[in-house]
């Protein structure tokens, strides 16, 4: 017998569905160049229920069965007639019918008994094989004239002895059987059936509804083949759930272990039984597309090669389950107590899927399948009904609506952190974990968390390891001159950051105070103005927040790029629900005080994150320079400073030439003001900044203890923004005299914020000497200082552009960047 190159290949029914797909898979075998193959093959799909569906009208004492096997014979009929020249056909159908007689005959047994055991439901389940072997077999012989083709019913060659745990292989009886039923020659292609077998006396059974791949992976061995490829309807294991996560990629190559564990946890592509033939044997297994045979698929092997970094191979869970927590002082350094639990649960017939179980030995918690959770809590409790009674064990309850996540990996053993990793990219997106197992092989780490979080989990761990890119839903409001540059600048560097990077900026929402525009998938952010006009809707921030903090998105966060009050008063609510927050709006930080703490408590209870360094210095790390300072224990004395690019540029511009009025108008006009410049000459956009740094000192100020110089005339301090602008020129002689008084002193006018440890604080316009360090500054810089026990000679300064839409954009850009490597582990 020739078995030293036996490559074989199995064909699911969904590949066997039509002629069109029996023409697919005759190309996909054709061009196979390497001879002898053993082409192992499914019932076409749908005929294996249809078969049964006759057993159980049959059981019901139906006695129509000609009518009922007509579906099946037109279907079959079609194909053969798409398929086969005439002559061939004829030979074909007459052995359909011969069998359909047969099935008839069994049909109408069961229907004169209203009865149908095992035996006699698999002979009527194992004839989809056998009209699949020989309508392919006589397809290929038709279209490779020059080949040797013949096929082969399993039940001539396969032996299997029925147990407990499903059919096992009597493997020598079944090699003899098999050199016994081989065709001699040994032909180029032989067909063969899956699913099907003998027991020891004689009598067709089946190897299960997964039994083709397992049909598949016997006669690999059988057949001493050095090869296995199954052949589905997907283009091969998936590092997730592609329903689950878009972004899952084919997994290359994995090893035996790997491909179970994933198996076992819901990756269907590929029994776990199906390999053990083939890992018994090392024979590699080839997952691939029929559909798109020209994509490599996953290759299968004892020992794959991998990178350093290829630690994780997949994310998968499974879902419809319950946690089972028993718990009880009484437990503790009691022998037996699990076994009892388990023995009850075997007794039950109860599959548990996970167990966890603390050191303390007070708690023992398993996860079982939903529909069974109340007959596992049922016998639990019966088994320890006196302890419960006496109360040694406090409760037995159950927690239902959950799902199991694993990740899983070779790479994962002796690996430090891969749990921490995993547990802390949960935790970062705002995900519980109700319990955790990982055995000691460490391939397998699972976690159990609420099943409306499942999908967000795979998500976030699928990213969490480089498997796919970070993703972050992200929502915009306020596209005015910031916002829209801040669109702008992320339109230019997405390529860029998810090539180099792995990050996905997923811009979902954009939102005016009148209108919003919302993509399920990302905005095309080339032509956002144009859609929002067209296809825009009323705005409606609850309904905004709902669709950026989607079940299938990890991450998710707003950014406020507006000075609306009315914006930054949803901050909490938006922190408390897990929704990160983006801003330059300095209203929530420099306002209420009860608020500002309400914020942090939010951010905590949702997990989530803010970030507001742009309130102050724009693109300039001030906050984060503080933060440092103080964290590293340094005892900061006074800061100082120029916090405002507007004004900043009002008077290093203003020298008398041109009026104060049309230096305000310019400043508007090219976006360094906020958008009503009565907010910056006022002097309260710089004292917010005064009042956010001093609450970043951990001072409580509020704007009512600071002294503010307000540069409004009373007169002006109310109205619209156009009325302020017209009228603003009426008071230029003032200015003009306050600018002479400073040179006369030969001195220069400047804006100053100031905030002294345990002192004043105070926001005015002040007269410095030409040589201090704010006086020479260029036109829109922000200009900070720091003074503290160790800058206290030379104190710390921080100087750069402080205004401007491109330089403030950058600076909220940086923080969403900051925002990805956070909620990514990377800090």
């Amino acid at each position: 017998m020739e078995t030293a190159h036996w490559k074989i290949h199995k064909f699911g029914g969904s590949s066997l569905a039509d002629a069109g797909c029996f023409r697919r898979v005759a190309a996909i075998v054709s061009s196979r160049t390497t001879r002898p193959l053993g082409i192992v093959v499914s019932a076409m799909r749908g005929t294996t229920d249809a078969l049964l569906a006759l057993i159980d009208s049959a059981q019901r004492g139906e006695t129509e069965h000609e009518q009922s096997l007509a579906p099946l014979r037109d279907r079959y009929h079609e194909a053969a007639t798409e398929l086969l020249s005439a002559d061939r056909r004829e030979a074909v159908m007459a052995a359909w019918q011969k069998d359909a007689d047969d099935l008839g005959d069994l049909l109408r047994a069961i229907a004169l008994v209203r009865s149908a055991d095992s035996r006699s439901r698999d002979v009527a389940a194992g004839y989809g094989e056998i009209w699949s072997a020989r309508l392919l077999a006589a397809f290929l012989a038709q279209e490779s004239p020059e080949r040797r083709v013949d096929w082969l019913d399993a039940r001539r060659a396969l032996t299997v002895h029925q147990t407990e745990l499903g059919p096992s292989v009597l493997w020598d009886r079944s090699r003899q059987r098999l050199a016994d039923a081989l065709p001699e020659p040994t032909p180029d292609v032989l067909v063969i059936t899956g699913f099907i077998a003998e027991d020891e006396q004689g009598l067709q059974t089946t190897l299960g509804r997964n039994g083709s791949d397992y049909s598949a992976a016997i006669f690999a061995v059988l057949l001493e083949a050095d090869e296995l490829t199954i052949w589905t309807d997907v283009d091969g294991v998936m590092s997730g759930d592609p329903n689950r996560v878009p972004e899952a990629r084919v997994i290359e190559t994995m090893s035996y272990n790997e491909a179970m564990e994933l198996a076992y946890f819901g990756a269907r592509v590929i029994h776990p039984q199906t390999m053990g033939p083939a890992v018994a044997n090392n024979i590699p297994i080839l997952i691939r597309n029929t559909f798109a045979p020209e994509r490599p698929g996953t290759r299968v092997v004892t020992v794959p090669g991998r990178d350093d970094e290829d630690k994780i191979k997949g994310i998968t869970a499974i879902d419809g389950v319950a946690l089972v927590n028993v718990e009880g002082a009484g437990m503790i350094g009691v022998p037996g107590t699990a076994d009892r639990v388990f023995g009850a649960l075997r007794e039950a017939e109860v599959s548990v899927i996970l167990i966890s179980q603390a050191s303390s030995e007070h708690s023992i918690c398993f996860a079982v399948p939903e529909l069974l959770a109340d007959t596992a809590r049922r016998v639990v409790a019966d088994a320890f009904a006196e302890e419960l009674a006496s109360g040694q064990i406090q409760k037995v309850d159950v927690t239902p609506a959950c799902s199991i996540l694993a990740v899983v990996g070779d790479g994962m053993s002796g690996t430090p952190g891969i749990a921490g990793r995993f547990l802390n990219t949960l935790g970062r997106a705002g995900i519980n974990v109700s319990a955790i197992a990982q055995g000691s092989s460490e391939r397998n780490i699972s976690a159990v968390v609420r099943r409306e979080d499942a999908t967000r989990a795979l998500r976030a761990v699928h990213s969490g390891f480089y498997l796919s890119a970070k993703t972050i839903s992200i929502g915009i409001i306020g596209p005015g001159m910031v916002g829209s540059t801040l669109l702008a600048q992320i339109a230019e560097q997405a390529g860029r950051l998810r090539d180099q990077f792995n990050l996905d900026l997923r811009i979902r929402a954009i939102a005016t105070s009148s209108k919003m525009l919302l993509a399920e998938h990302r905005l095309d952010l080339q032509d956002w103005q144009s859609a929002l006009v067209a296809d825009g809707q009323e705005t409606n921030l609850d309904r905004l927040a709902d669709h950026i903090h989607a079940d299938h998105l990890p991450h998710s966060v707003l950014i406020d790029c507006t000075a609306s009050d009315r914006v930054a008063a949803r901050y909490g609510e938006w922190l408390r629900r897990g929704i990160h927050v983006v801003t330059p709006n300095k209203k929530a930080f420099s306002g209420d005080y009860a608020y500002y703490r309400e914020m942090q408590e939010a951010a905590r209870d949702g997990s989530a994150h803010y970030f507001y360094e742009t309130t102050v210095g724009a693109a300039l790390p001030v906050i984060q320079a503080l933060r440092d300072l103080r964290e590293t224990g340094d005892r900061i004395d006074r800061v100082e400073g120029i916090f405002s690019g507007t004004l900043a540029y009002l008077f290093n511009t203003f020298d008398g030439s041109r009026p104060f009025s049309e230096i305000v108008a310019d400043a508007r006009a090219n976006g360094y003001t906020e958008p009503d410049p009565r907010d910056d000459l006022s002097g309260m956009d710089v004292a917010r900044k005064v009042i956010i740094l001093a609450r970043e000192m951990g001072d409580s100020l509020d704007v009512s203890q600071l002294a503010i110089r307000s540069l409004v005339p009373e007169a002006l301090q109310s109205g619209s923004v156009d009325d302020f602008l017209r009228e603003l020129p009426a008071y230029d002689d003032e200015m003009y005299r306050l600018l002479e008084d400073a040179r006369n002193d030969g001195k220069v006018l400047r804006y100053v914020g100031r905030l002294e440890r345990g002192g004043p604080a105070s926001v005015d316009l002040v007269k410095l000497d030409r040589d201090h360090p704010f006086a020479n500054i260029n036109l829109t810089d922000n200009v900070v200082q720091f003074v503290s026990e160790r800058y206290s000679a030379n104190p710390l300064v921080i100087q750069g552009p402080g205004a401007g839409p491109a330089v403030t954009a950058a600076g909220i850009f940086a923080d969403l960047l900051r925002l990805t490597a956070y909620v990514g582990g990377e800090e």
